[in-house]
């Protein structure tokens, strides 16, 4: 992967996903704790095209047996504030939230945005700063395991795919859920060929 070069740094603060919010959601499980964000959409006004696939079609049931427990969609759940899913939200992507059955303290959250390519420079720029990169999620993709969370960003563009869940606990252990949302919004992007790996259950 080639280096960004530093200079498109400078124009981070002024797009309209600010990279500071990015960062600071680095923690990734925001949907354990759910609150309500801030109703405002962006700092400029600039808000992603709304993501019409349903939770469903972007995390079928068949994405999350690999991880060998099964989960069913929280309806009621909300991103936690200033989690990168509630970040989505606010550019009207598409929040969903997988709890496992029988332990529901046990979640995926998958949340999906279309946004301008200003916003996802913004994103990757934020992202590369931070480090984690992986080349086997096909696209650009990132990882980070933070208290016992791991979070994992893809970028088929135009769109920017982040999950999270106390099950990832490297690269490859969220990559049936990035495949899966990928296929959904970019079925034109060629799979990785760790794709098929299955995690440990």
């Amino acid at each position: 992967m080639t280096s960004r070069r530093s200079a498109r740094a400078i124009v981070v603060a002024a797009l309209a996903v600010p990279a500071a919010l990015v960062l600071a959601a680095c923690t990734g499980g925001g949907s354990d704790s759910p609150t309500r964000s801030p109703g405002a959409t962006s700092t400029t006004g600039t808000i992603g095209t709304p993501v019409t696939q349903r939770c469903a079609e972007l995390l079928p049931e068949s994405a999350l047996a690999v991880y060998g427990k099964r989960f069913e969609l929280d309806t009621d759940a909300e991103p936690a504030a200033r989690s990168a899913a509630a970040t989505i939200d606010r550019q009207r992507g598409r929040v969903c939230v997988f709890r496992q059955v029988g332990d529901r303290s046990v979640t995926v959250t998958l949340a999906v945005a279309h946004l301008p390519e200003k916003s996802l420079t913004t994103l990757k720029d934020a992202l590369f700063e931070r480090g984690g990169s992986v080349p086997t999620y096909t696209v650009e993709g990132y990882f980070a395991l933070r208290d016992g969370v791991g979070r994992a960003d893809a970028f088929p563009d135009p769109y920017w795919i982040t999950t999270s869940s106390s099950l990832f606990t490297e690269p490859g252990s969220a990559q049936p859920v990035l495949d899966a949302a990928r296929r959904a919004v970019a079925p034109t992007s060629s799979a990785s060929p760790s794709s098929s790996a299955t995690p440990a259950g």
